[in-house]
């Protein structure tokens, strides 16, 4: 009997919505010929669910006493009216201009939106130091001021009673969008702070900051920590050069951050030489399912809004009048306008890539200086070296600790262990690794291990009669066993735990399983499972491979270099199945699960931000993999990634100890707990008949 489950509707959507921050063209002191120039900028941008402009961007940031002028003054509201018609009903858009109310001038933020002017707010903290004089023209609003603001009445557009103050909340859906104003982010508690804390998770801030030399560093700084702190996306926008430059430049810097991350941002005035444009944009897609979740489980964050008592309106900018039959429209991010990385734990950026990589790697010899500084001066350090990725990074790890703490690096006792699956080449690589870092060195065969326990088990691994077997005539037989009969999970686990208790018999035991492999279960339970400290076990498999490279080109020269880069080109295996005739691995992992890339991408967003499956899918879709995957490899993959990452509870469970070096962990101790009996049914569900 077949089961059809209800669907939600939108189930499958992304939760993105498309930022852009703008700078215009200014036209000092003539709003019309701004509104013309802001239009223009927003049919590049017509995609975007939300955009802002410059501080005063209607008449110019610098008109100086031009704003006692009641033709200006008039000739901004008036202006403000037509661009509320002229836009995109479908589209927000902020706008900065002065505004009168009760009898002071604000310099304000206008919320444009379903040819409605929805709100506007007024900026709080007013500069009147060095070469700024805002408090010569404006007031600072502080909160008692009136609740509405009469810009007028028009044929078509009454806005005589516009929401007006600091305690406005914009939302569509769910982004709902919180305003400050230039100077306000450079406070000690900035008033999107509050904002935040009241619900906002998009901020914006209207600017019009000059730039100074190193000024503009210390902006993207203030940006990207204040989206950071919120638990938000930020927008900034600032006015551009063609602002008057009497006596200073503005550069038309505009960002996008989300949490603390740049993901966008313009060209400016003095970068990289440029020194005149007339519009600058930055254009975002921001995930609001990222931020809802962080909100959701940083109890910190939710102890903060709740000591903040605070009074804010939040206006539904979709409530349409009575009698209106324009469309609600749904939001239009859909990641395009986001690089979505197919490596979340490599960064992109080769200088920020070595910083990293030094980063882990040093993190994980202090972890293992204090492990071991706990231990006997006497009690050596052993180790697997197999040739492979993951044993050569601890061992790595394990020298570079020994000659910081000035220990002889003969207290590493390396062992390599050929069995039934060994090739020539790993074989080479374990022996020449510990030769040249100058280790205690070992080499134990233990295939008549192995052979005397399939005897002992009454196991016939691949069917072979083992009655009078030696050591030789079972080689051969394996030899002549078919590529696709290579099945026998006892033959597999039999070797992977010989090799753990040959280790473990001779003391501490240095660990060399990756975090990819937990999140698979890819190892043998009591096997290569088992340590007594393992540094590698919050570091994926795509991250070893940059690590054990950068040491390589950056700790090491000569033979050892080559060495390791050979490694880092080498296909990642157990080796526990036989080689073929020639001697090369013929159990090639990925061909077993998949791409590790996969993998560690699907692992990055379930674990780190909940993802559901369908939005895995969505997201893998617009990543930038080493290779395209059809949409039916990354459905079969995330399925079996989700199967065995359930099944596979049971040996996370009891992981040895290990530091966390990055923001996914699964250690049951802290990041990742977890019942070992749970199902996988409701995950697999949304993956069933995907399109």
């Amino acid at each position: 009997m077949s089961r059809e489950y209800p669907t939600k509707c939108g189930a499958a959507g992304l939760d993105f919505a498309r930022v852009t921050a703008a700078s215009h063209q200014t036209h000092i002191a003539d709003p019309f010929a701004n509104v013309g120039a802001a239009l223009e900028v927003l049919r590049e941008c017509d995609t975007s669910d939300v955009v802002v402009f410059g501080e005063l961007s209607l008449t110019g940031y610098s008109c100086g006493d031009l704003f006692a002028q009641d033709a200006l003054l008039e000739s901004a509201a008036d202006a403000l009216a037509h661009l509320t018609l002229s836009v995109n009903p479908q589209q927000m858009v902020v706008v900065g201009l002065p505004v009168r109310v009760g009898g002071k001038l604000y310099n304000s933020a206008a919320v444009v939106y379903g040819r409605r002017v929805v709100g506007v707010v007024p900026k709080q903290y007013l500069p009147n130091y060095q070469e700024f004089y805002e408090a010569r023209w404006f007031a600072a609003a502080d909160g008692n001021e009136p609740e509405f603001c009469d810009l007028g009445t028009y044929e078509s557009l009454d806005l005589s009673q516009v929401p007006f103050g600091i305690d406005l909340l914009f939302r569509r859906d769910e982004l709902v969008v919180g305003i400050e104003l230039c100077e306000d982010l450079w406070m000690p508690v900035p008033p999107s702070s509050l904002l935040a804390a009241g619900g906002a998770n998009l901020l914006l801030n209207l600017s019009a900051s000059n730039e100074l030399i190193g000024k503009a560093a210390w902006r993207e700084v203030l940006v990207r920590s204040q989206s950071g702190r919120c638990l938000a996306a930020y927008a900034y926008a600032s006015a551009g050069p063609t602002e008057s430059t009497t006596d200073v430049v503005f550069g038309g810097q505009c960002l996008v951050a989300e949490n603390g991350q740049l993901l966008a941002q313009s060209q400016r005035v003095g970068d990289h030489g440029c020194s005149w444009f007339t519009s600058s944009m930055a254009t975002a897609d921001i995930d609001l399912q990222k931020l809802r979740h962080d909100r959701q489980i940083t109890g910190s964050w939710q102890q903060c809004a709740q000591r903040i008592v605070l009074s804010l309106r939040t206006l539904d900018v979709d409530a349409q009048p009575a009698g209106s039959n324009l469309p609600v429209p749904p939001l239009r991010g859909d990641g395009a306008c986001r690089s979505v990385s197919g490596h979340p734990f490599v960064p992109r950026v080769d200088a920020e890539l070595h910083r990293r990589c030094a980063e882990v790697f040093g993190i994980q010899c202090a972890a293992l200086a204090k492990r071991v500084s706990r231990l006997p001066a006497s009690l050596p350090l052993n180790i697997g070296v197999s040739g492979g990725l993951d044993s050569t990074l601890a061992l790595l790890v394990a020298a570079k600790t020994c000659r910081e703490q000035e220990w002889p690096s003969s207290r590493i006792a390396g062992i390599t262990m050929p069995g039934f699956g060994t090739t020539n080449r790993t074989l080479t690589a374990a022996r020449d690794l510990m030769q040249y870092l100058e280790i205690t060195s070992d080499e134990i065969d233990i295939r008549q291990l192995c052979l005397d326990t399939f005897i002992g088990l009454g196991h016939s691994p691949f069917g072979i009669d083992l009655a009078g077997a030696t050591l030789e005539k079972f080689a051969e037989r394996l030899q002549q066993v078919p590529a696709e009969d290579l099945h026998d999970l006892t033959f597999e686990n039999v070797q992977a735990r010989i090799r753990t208790m040959l280790l473990m018999n001779r003391g501490f035991v240095l660990g060399t399983g990756d975090l990819s492999e937990q999140a698979l279960g890819w190892s043998t339970y009591n096997g290569d499972h088992m340590s007594m400290y393992n540094v590698n076990t919050s570091i994926p498999k795509t991250l070893v491979k940059f690590l054990v490279k950068y040491i390589a080109e950056h700790e090491f020269d000569g033979k050892v270099r080559d060495c390791l880069l050979g490694v880092v080109d080498t296909p990642i295996s157990p080796e526990l199945l036989p080689a073929d005739q020639d001697g090369a691995i013929t159990q090639l992992t990925e061909g077993t699960i998949g791409a590790y890339e996969l993998h560690d991408f699907f692992l990055y967003h379930m674990v780190r931000y909940g993802a559901r499956p369908r939005r895995i899918v969505q997201l893998a879709k617009l990543a930038d993999f080493s290779r395209e995957y059809p949409l039916e490899e990354i459905v079969q993959t995330l399925k079996l990634f989700l199967t065995r990452f359930f099944s596979n509870q049971f040996k996370r469970s009891c992981v040895p100890d290990g530091p966390k070096v990055g923001s996914v962990s699964l250690s049951p101790r802290g990041d990742w707990r977890m019942p070992s009996d749970g199902e996988a049914a409701a995950w697999l569900r949304e993956l069933e008949d995907f399109r």
